[in-house]
């Protein structure tokens, strides 16, 4: 279950640095199934595999025990739901029981049981009797109290009935997803399981400037969303012009209907699709005219299924107004008049809209300050105009903060007189400093205990959806149960979630495919540096190939230049090797996502590898052939730098840049090594 109890704070910086040893010694790649020895127990009553250990589960749950030896799954298997267990929570759990080894899932509701099942899986209601008794014959207790998404579960060898209770559809629907990473071929693991998130609001914001993503994207991540228990989807992409600049019109039939197929798969993954309407750029707060063109387009997408809105002012001006009632009504433009126009709009929208609609849930504003703690006309006007139920987003110290601490959430919920929600603009890579950067980085630096402060936490992710997920598994473990939080865990299990079959309902970590674990973890070490808008690094880059060049120097000047070239060429070649793996065998949209880090890894692995062969012929006192190596790893360098991100696909457009400062830094420097 991830790092020993001592380490599992280490977080950000530190934490790549233990990353280090734990690819050495081989903890990153996923565990071997393990062998499938014949089942104790009778050919029709319970039967049971020895225990395994606990299995990883993620997001971290906040209690996992080991119970018992493994429950076996085989033959006919009762899968018996209460009735508010939904349809999508239903097929998942029978397509996990199959390809578990069921040869055959009876779903009903409950009931008499079949005399000729081997097994018993109950979900439903956790105070039920059924699932009670179920929980004790497990050597579980039922919890006192879950909030909402909360479960139980519990399976132990030896015993007929596997049980996963709730109070919500939402409840077991992330029961089932952890079912599918506790069952492996022909088991369950026999483990108790009691869970629940820290975070109410946990997920992503489409709030980047550049190429949306697509509706096939968007509804693929709605679905991974399910897959990872976060619950909240922000639509707010700046270059949408229904969503900004044109933000009165109506959407045209073809986009809303696009709208309502995501609201559906949505719902589907229990997710809360929040719908953005920026009109800062343009609006007359005190125009009846636009209020009611502002109600009209929140209307449409309420009448399309919608419950969640928000209403945003970030990256406007207030230096002027967009009409003259407002100078009228206000005076000159300026913060304090911004933010008594802003306040008034916002209260509005939530007495007159919200309100009066019935399941539509407090109404959400990025406020045109949002990314620090100082007090200011502007926050005073704000915070002492707007509606206490209406929900403040931030961004944390800096629009790109080095760092989200407790005592930063503390100030900022002092400075907006409320808990505020966290857009956590990472791994977004739309601004300058972040030109020809993929960012795959740990989800780091975000202190644990910031769940008692926020009342959510979304992340903006970048133009690159798949690629996104890399750290969106992380925020998703982070949002879920900060306390026990451990980035390095979340990064390899990104890398395993991305190395295991998407179309399998079995998510162990055992089935994740060890090369290409492996190969995703080189290719997320090479695009880990993370820059401030500034571009100076929070996290720095490449930390594991620098670990490496660092062991290699103190070998090489130490006089053991054998066995420096050895590790060193092994890693160039997992480095060159890297790319044809994630292109063979990760999901075809991260490979797509990634190509022009792809391409420029193959050449900079080449090049370091090249590098490597100079210094083994100098060693060997062919000088001639060490000089021909050392121009070509240079001339691969050259053609690795001049690799270009896709038009059109990233902003802002520019030269492919991974492991800048390390890699290339070696590549120059090698020919002088003494």
């Amino acid at each position: 279950m991830g790092l020993p109890g001592a380490l599992r704070r280490v977080g950000g910086s530190a934490a790549m640095l233990l990353s280090a040893a734990l690819i050495a010694a081989g903890c990153t790649d996923a565990a071997a199934p393990p062998p499938q020895q014949p089942p104790t127990g009778g050919e029709s009553g319970p039967a049971s595999y020895p225990a395994e250990g606990v299995p990883e589960v993620v997001p971290q749950p906040q209690k996992a025990e080991r119970l018992g030896d493994d429950v076996a799954v085989r033959g006919k298997v009762e899968l018996v739901v209460d009735p508010f267990v939904d349809q999508q929570t239903r097929d998942l759990a029978q397509r996990v029981l199959r390809e578990a080894g069921a040869a055959e899932v009876v779903v009903r509701e409950p009931g008499p049981a079949a005399e000729d099942a081997t097994l018993l899986v109950r979900i439903g209601d956790r105070m039920a009797p059924g699932i009670v008794k179920g929980l004790q014959a497990n050597g579980w207790g039922a919890p006192g109290s879950l909030p909402e998404e909360g479960y139980v579960f519990a399976a132990r060898g030896g015993q007929d009935t596997v049980v996963l209770g709730a109070d919500d559809a939402t409840g077991a629907y992330y029961g089932v997803q952890t079912l599918r990473q506790l069952a492996s071929p022909g088991r369950i693991a026999g483990v108790g399981v009691v869970d629940q998130p820290n975070m109410p609001l946990r997920g992503s914001i489409e709030g980047f400037y550049g190429s949306p993503w697509t509706h096939a994207e968007r509804m693929d991540q709605l679905a991974f969303y399910g897959d990872v228990k976060l619950n909240t989807y922000i639509y707010a992409p700046k270059d949408d012009p229904y969503h900004r600049e044109r933000w009165r019109e109506p959407y045209p039939a073809d986009k809303l209907d696009e709208v309502k197929q995501l609201i559906g798969q949505a719902g589907a993954h229990h997710v809360k699709f929040t719908f953005a309407l920026s009109p800062g750029t343009s609006i007359c707060y005190n125009d009846p005219a636009d209020f009611q063109a502002l109600q009209a387009k929140l209307q449409a997408v309420y009448d399309s299924g919608v419950r969640d809105f928000s209403v945003p002012f970030d990256d406007i001006s207030y230096t002027r107004w967009n009409c003259a009632e407002d100078q009228e009504r206000y005076g000159a433009p300026g913060e304090a008049a911004a933010g008594r126009a802003q306040a008034e709009l916002l209260s509005r929208v939530q007495r007159e809209f919200i309100d009066t609609h019935p399941g539509a849930q407090p109404l959400q504003t990025v406020p045109t300050e949002y990314s620090d703690y100082d007090d200011s006309a502007y926050k005073t006007a704000l915070r002492d105009g707007l509606d206490p139920r209406v929900v403040v987003m931030w961004t944390g110290d800096g629009v790109i903060p080095e760092q989200i601490t407790v005592s930063d959430a503390e100030k900022a919920a002092q400075v907006w007189g409320r808990k505020v929600f966290l857009w956590d603009n990472y791994p977004v890579n739309d601004f300058n400093k972040s030109v020809g950067r993929l960012l795959l980085g740990p989800y780091g630096e975000r202190e644990p205990g910031l769940s008692e402060q926020l009342v959510g936490d979304v992340v903006n992710p970048m133009n690159q959806a798949a690629a996104s997920k890399v750290v969106e598994v992380g925020a998703a473990d982070f949002t879920w149960n900060d306390d026990e939080f451990d980035a390095q865990r979340s990064h390899r299990a990104a890398a395993r979630y991305l190395a295991t079959d998407p179309s399998a309902a079995l998510r162990p970590a055992s089935a994740a495919d060890p090369e290409t674990t492996r190969a995703l973890l080189v290719f997320f070490d090479l695009n880990s540096m993370s820059p401030l808008a500034n571009g100076s690094p929070w996290q720095p880059p490449a930390p594991e190939l620098e670990r490496r060049l660092g062991e290699f120097r103190s070998e090489w000047n130490g006089g053991d230049r054998a066995k420096a070239l050895a590790g060193l060429r092994d890693y160039a070649q997992q480095i060159a090797q890297a790319p044809e793996r994630i292109r063979s065998s990760a999901p075809k949209d991260f490979a797509a996502d990634s190509e022009p880090w792809l391409q420029a890894t193959d050449l900079w692995g080449d090049a370091l590898g090249t590098a490597v062969d100079g210094l083994q012929a100098r060693q060997d006192g062919n000088q001639a052939v060490a000089d021909e190596r050392f121009a070509a790893a240079a001339e691969l360098g050259r053609r690795a730098e001049q690799v270009q991100t896709v038009p059109g696909e990233t902003r802002p457009q520019g030269a492919v840049r991974l492991a800048d400062g390390v890699l290339d830094v070696f590549v120059r420097e090698a020919p002088q090594l003494p």
